[in-house]
């Protein structure tokens, strides 16, 4: 077989190389916003995803006040405690007090510049493993990292919400790659593990010396860590190797000439092993999913559906024409290869499609196989004769592919005005941070707090409490708790109603600031005249009020 040639220690440096400059171009933005967050304003470590951001922050403060299961600090139901984000807990036991908030949104970046460094790494490895050409690689890498589709077309053109949704660039992050190299390490890492087995999985095709129990065993492991920073990634590894063995083994069946079925044999043996690492955690997932009353709750509001089809077709229409070009190639220099990446593109619809609430996840890894077909149909083009002779004619058959990169410009470019314009919810004011400290070392871990949705995402990313409302999918009953904390804040309200929600939330403190006043409208309701609330502590605009429990409220100094 043709195999590609391996990759050479001055690829590697390059390579590396290219990873620093991505790790410093995506650093400067927080870099800049920490400049500008002034007396008056903290910023939160976010510049996109800012609730995403809180909760990631709000999982590691559980890890550094002591859990080793996860627990959601976003709602008030009972939680048993699931084997779940062991990396964001992990890495929160790094962190101590004093300036714990300040830590960890430290340790998270440093997770992120080395899941980008490693993203950066396994995709110009797998890129590596089916192009030949240096330049057609180094290109590839960079279309798979920082390229995007057509969909800022639909922005200049003011269509940023065609057909009910955004284009996928600016906010699907398995879709293409910049957004997890930007902001979401878990899943960054979750994408290089997923491509280095595959890279493996697919040199063992070739490779009959290796056996099947070194690489089985190297997939398994890569897997296994896959599961454990994206549980979705880690199950769609295991269905592509499972998936492509399944197809190759038809396809020798239907081949007309013979073929090495010791050698499928051994992959099937291989993939089997790679399971072995790997189901296990799947099953485990799988069962908690089934059997965990708040992750059913958690997944039934988790809904991360695909857009519209058509959607699909701008983020990956500019590169399918190059694709057809190099699968074709494939096909005639490595059939076997060309089977694995027909068998992902064939089921990338479906997977996208399926009625499942996480259907969006499972696309994940599907541009960069694109991007490497379309350099393998780079390649084969620009070596024929007459382009292979005449540069200028090789750029213009390259150009097109260009139009993939404003996209992330103008990703970037949003992510730099958010840097210096002290709002929230990417900036926190100094007041509200000051009370959030205060709670982290007066209030008990655990203790519930009453606040606006806004207050309640950002409180549990500095200290470790539990809100009635504030994440998305996280709070358990959003849709019908909202309404009710609204009420709650509105001066028309009677008490009886006020405390009622406070025993069914099991509420131990209510924050009084900006957001909660501004429920209340022009003639707010004022919790100082409420014979329940004792005032507790107050920084500036802000207050937290304690609920007082019926039987000792006497025993409370006015």
């Amino acid at each position: 077989m043709n195999l590609p040639n391996p990759v050479t220690q001055s690829e590697r440096r390059w390579v590396l190389k290219l990873a620093l400059v991505l790790v410093v171009f995506t650093l400067l933005p927080y870099l800049l916003a920490y400049a500008y967050q002034g007396e008056s304003w903290r910023f939160t470590g976010f510049l996109i995803a800012v609730e995403d951001g809180n909760s990631y922050i709000a999982k590691m403060l559980g890890g550094t006040y002591g859990a080793w299961l996860f627990r959601t600090p976003y709602t008030t139901i009972a939680q048993r405690g699931i084997f779940l984000y062991p990396i964001y807990l992990l890495l929160g036991k790094l962190a101590s007090p004093p300036g714990v908030h300040e830590q960890l949104v430290a340790l998270f970046h440093l997770f992120r510049i080395l899941a980008a460094l490693l993203m950066t790494l396994a995709t110009y490895d797998f890129i590596a493993c089916f192009v030949r050409s240096v330049n057609i690689r180094r290109f590839a890498t960079l279309l798979a990292l920082l390229g995007g589709g057509l969909g800022w077309v639909l922005t200049v053109q003011g269509h940023s919400e065609w057909l009910g949704s955004l284009p996928l660039e600016y906010y699907s992050p398995e879709t293409f790659g910049f957004l997890s190299l930007f902001g979401l390490p878990h899943l960054a890492l979750a994408r290089a593990l997923l491509l280095w087995g595959l890279a493996i999985l697919l040199h063992a095709v070739f490779d009959p010396r290796a056996g099947w129990v070194q690489p089985g065993l190297r997939i398994g492991l890569l897997w296994l860590l896959c599961g454990l920073s994206q549980p979705m990634t880690g199950m769609l590894a295991l269905t592509l190797a499972g998936w492509y063995v399944l197809t190759l083994g038809v396809w020798y069946k239907l081949a007309p000439a013979p073929v090495n079925w010791v050698n499928w044999q051994r992959l099937f043996k291989l993939v089997i092993l790679a399971g072995v690492f790997s189901i296990p955690l799947a099953g485990y997932n799988l069962y908690t999913m089934l059997s965990d009353p708040f992750l059913q709750a958690w997944t039934v509001q988790n809904w991360l559906p695909s857009p519209h089809p058509v959607h699909y077709l701008l983020a990956y229409g500019l590169v399918i024409p190059y694709a057809w070009v190099g699968w074709k190639a494939l096909r005639q220099s490595i059939p076997e290869w060309a089977v694995f990446t027909i068998t992902w593109i064939l089921i990338l619809p479906i997977l996208a499609y399926l009625p499942f609430n996480l259907q969006r996840r499972l696309v994940e890894g599907g541009w960069v196989l694109l991007v490497v077909l379309a350099a393998l149909g780079l390649e084969k083009i620009l070596a024929k004769p007459p382009l292979h002779a005449s540069p200028g004619r090789r750029l213009w058959v390259q150009l097109p592919l260009f139009l993939a990169f404003p996209s992330t410009v103008i990703l970037f470019a949003g992510a730099v005005l958010t840097a210096i314009q002290q709002k929230q919810p990417i900036f926190q004011p100094v007041d509200e941070v000051i009370l959030f400290n205060r709670l982290a070392t007066e209030a008990l871990p655990g203790q519930v707090m009453l606040a606006d949705y806004p207050t309640g995402n950002a409180l549990p990313a500095w200290a470790p409490l539990r809100v009635v409302i504030g994440h998305g999918p996280e709070t358990i009953g959003l849709a019908e708790l909202r309404p009710q904390v609204t009420r709650f804040y509105e001066a028309g309200t009677n008490d009886m109603e006020r405390q009622a929600l406070l025993q069914n939330q099991t509420v131990d403190y209510v924050f009084w600031g900006p957001h909660e006043q501004a429920l209340g409208g022009i003639h707010a309701w004022d919790p100082s005249l409420a014979g329940y609330l004792a005032p507790w502590m107050t920084e500036g605009k802000y207050a937290v009020y304690r609920v007082l429990n019926p039987v000792t409220a006497s025993e409370v100094s006015p």
